[in-house]
């Protein structure tokens, strides 16, 4: 019954999508662009904020895309997730910190509440054919390759090239993918 009326919550409310299960929470619906065949497991937490350039969406997911139980995903300037990707649960995906702690600029100080620090961020992109493993982070600034595998619990951030497994905290790269060879191979 309940995969029925999760099919009939999809029809109505994401048309194009294969199956959005509930629960769902989204905020900021219209700074989204929703691919097709959309496919969701329970617990997804969206959080999109009005994107930099008007008319902009903060977040744009892909077609094909699967995403699992309980991953957040939140979007305040840009987070790309290309074609046919898939994301295990509880995957949280981010392109903004409440503060910035970087080498330039103003940094912020530890006696500010840390929900009044200004929001800093960074454009995320994930490329299509990716999968990303389970409770991976993926931070600001992260750019996933097209074909590319992170491994559970990894921390991505910085650039993974496309046709590489990545895995750990932060995320390296272990293998690429040699297309002569038709093989992985480990990266030394």
């Amino acid at each position: 019954m309940r995969l029925l009326l999760d099919w009939v919550h999809t029809r109505l409310l994401f048309p194009g999508s294969r199956l959005v299960r509930r629960p769902i929470y989204i905020r900021g619906r219209l700074h989204i662009l929703f691919g097709r065949g959309l496919t969701t497991g329970v617990g997804l937490r969206i959080d999109a904020f009005p994107p930099a350039k008007p008319g902009w969406p903060t977040l744009e997911i892909g077609n094909n895309v699967e995403i699992n139980d309980y991953v957040h995903i939140g979007a305040a300037q840009s987070v790309r997730i290309g074609h046919d990707v898939l994301i295990a649960s509880k995957v949280f995906i981010t392109d903004h910190d409440h503060g910035y702690y970087g080498c330039d600029g103003e940094h912020d100080r530890p006696e500010l509440l840390p929900g009044k620090r200004k929001l800093h961020s960074m454009p995320v992109v994930i490329e299509s054919r990716v999968w990303i493993g389970e409770s991976v982070t993926v931070l600001p600034g992260a750019h996933i390759g097209q074909g590319s595998i992170i491994g559970a619990n990894a921390v991505v951030k910085g650039v993974i090239p496309p046709g590489s497994i990545a895995v750990g905290v932060p995320a390296r790269v272990i293998k690429q993918f040699d297309a002569e060879l038709d093989r992985w191979l480990r990266v030394s």
